[in-house]
């Protein structure tokens, strides 16, 4: 997937219901944050939110946090949650660098970790195209 800047997409996700915009002060809170004691699935790297959005649809006993470094790309699952007619009281997203997720989880807080696409690191040989 090809990076591009969506203009907005910074306000946008800031102001969205559906991000936690500090995942630090819900460490070992996560199951108030979401009112129930279901299990947590994490997808790293979620991209445009494709997979995590019909995974929360089909399992409404399992809490979904899809993860995600440009807010460019996360306007794009958000827009997917809007557009739905349902929208899922079990899916939250956050525009964070996975390098930070034990300052986000606490021991034991994770059911499953997806790691699908990711980008894996970033290439100097990349740079200009990013």
């Amino acid at each position: 997937m090809r990076l591009r800047k969506v203009k907005g997409a910074a306000e946008a996700v800031k102001s969205h219901p559906f991000v936690i915009s500090d995942g630090t002060s819900c460490k070992g809170k996560w199951s108030e944050v979401f009112n129930n004691n279901n299990p947590i699935h994490v997808e790293i790297g979620m991209g445009k939110g494709k997979f995590i959005t019909t995974l929360a649809t089909l399992n409404k006993d399992i809490n979904y946090i899809g993860i995600e470094q440009y807010d460019s790309v996360l306007v794009r699952a958000l827009e997917k949650v809007d557009a739905m007619e349902e929208k899922p009281s079990n899916l939250l997203f956050m525009c964070v660098d996975a390098k930070t997720l034990t300052e986000l989880f606490g021991n034991a807080e994770l059911d499953r970790i997806y790691l699908n696409f990711s980008d894996p690191w970033p290439k100097d040989k990349h740079a200009k195209r990013r």
